[in-house]
């Protein structure tokens, strides 16, 4: 079984192969290991069923995003199993792969990625021109959690284990 955890958004998400939960909490990190706990075992599943995890790595929340993945990390060297990283962008592009991601950062700019684009930061002006070189736009409305598992599935197939590290797009409030 394969766990995915999402702490870069305000709440907690989880996805155990088709069974899917969004929990609100405003304390992630006191919420998620109860959170993972009562969810595995609403799904008559233990963390010792669990061959992999999958976390996501961003963009979002700063602190939610380093929070869940230093759990998912914890939990994965504690089983043995391996931790996958998952990006936003990989989710938005799994379902849409031709398209341009553009997430609002709530901060006045943009959040981008797209087959031609490496993930970066953009104004609405850049974002207006650079969106014309995908067919498609996508970034505006909630993306496919369901969609982790099969990129975690993959890339453990592909034995593209790449480190789990934050996804961060631009400097913290603290390195500015």
């Amino acid at each position: 079984m394969i766990l995915v955890i999402n702490t870069s958004e305000r709440g907690i998400e989880l996805l155990l192969d088709d069974k899917h939960t969004k929990i609100d909490a405003e304390k992630q990190a006191i919420a998620l290991p109860n959170a993972v706990m009562n969810f595995l075992q609403e799904n008559n599943a233990s963390m010792r069923d669990l061959t992999a995890i999958g976390v996501i790595v961003g963009p979002g929340s700063f602190t939610g995003i380093r929070m869940g993945i230093a759990y998912a990390k914890g939990i994965g060297i504690a089983l043995n199993i391996p931790v996958v990283p998952v990006n936003v962008f990989e989710l938005y592009l799994h379902e849409t792969p031709n398209a341009f991601v553009a997430i609002d950062s709530g901060r006045g700019d943009f959040f981008v990625a797209s087959p031609v684009h490496t993930p970066g930061t953009m104004t609405i002006d850049e974002v207006e021109t650079e969106q014309m070189k995908c067919p498609s736009t996508v970034g505006h409305k909630p993306y496919n959690f369901m969609c982790a598992k099969d990129i975690v599935e993959t890339k453990i197939k592909n034995g593209n284990l790449e480190p789990v590290i934050p996804m961060y797009l631009r400097p913290s409030y603290a390195e500015k």
